[in-house]
């Protein structure tokens, strides 16, 4: 393929496929390709999440992506959510969409389908309206154990943290679904990528954590 052939030729010249080779996106011919879009909408390979997101940032694409959502929990792509350079896209809030299996692993699920927490990851410009977490309950020590290796409260659901407290508390990753920059401040991510010093509570490790503080805690 020549690389200076325009891309509304290429699509001219091959009506039922692009792809001379194996579509890999990190091979020549779809580098050459994506030099010349201006934005990527597509369902990546799951398992190569971060080396795909990499490549988009590397070429300075702007882009709209399927990703699980425990991909929030890769340090790259939290870092990025931290430092407003990605964020998710629309419809956030609904986790699991249904996707149908392939036809060799229906007897392995014992189903045609199989619900997966999905989310779009973004960096494109779009409506961005922030609410605040509604919060109702309140602090008690009993109710909110510490860790053990961190001066930190555990809120193990989004909907219960405390309206009350003002220290720092650790939450589910998706606490990214309602995060309000001007409500919470992130602090830092935990128990993600082989963490060395993971978080724990009474000797049990828990799972992946955000650490965030309510920047106006109420005073009661």
């Amino acid at each position: 393929m020549n690389d200076n052939e325009d891309f509304d030729n290429i699509i001219k010249n091959n009506p039922s496929s692009l792809f001379l080779g194996d579509g890999d996106f990190r091979s020549d011919e779809c580098v050459n390709l994506l030099k010349q879009v201006d934005i990527i909408v597509t369902n990546p390979p799951f398992s190569l999440f971060r080396e795909y997101i990499s490549q988009l940032l590397d070429y300075n694409k702007k882009f709209i992506i399927i990703g699980h959502v425990i991909k929030l929990a890769y340090r790259k792509i939290f870092k990025l959510i931290a430092d407003d350079k990605l964020w998710l896209g629309s419809g956030r809030n609904n986790s699991s969409k249904l996707f149908k299996i392939p036809d060799e692993f229906v007897d392995k699920y014992n189903s045609k389908y199989k619900k997966i927490p999905i989310r779009w990851y973004t960096n494109t410009k779009l409506k961005r309206e922030y609410n605040d977490l509604i919060l109702s309950k309140h602090y008690t020590p009993e109710e909110y154990p510490k860790y053990d290796n961190y001066d930190a409260i555990e809120v193990s659901k989004v909907a219960d943290i405390p309206c009350d407290f003002a220290g720092v508390m650790g939450v589910p990753i998706t606490f990214l679904d309602k995060y309000n920059p001007e409500q919470f401040e992130i602090l830092e991510l935990r128990n993600s990528d082989k963490y060395k010093t993971p978080l724990c509570i009474n000797g049990k490790e828990v799972f992946v954590r955000i650490l965030i503080k309510n920047r106006h805690p109420l005073d009661i």
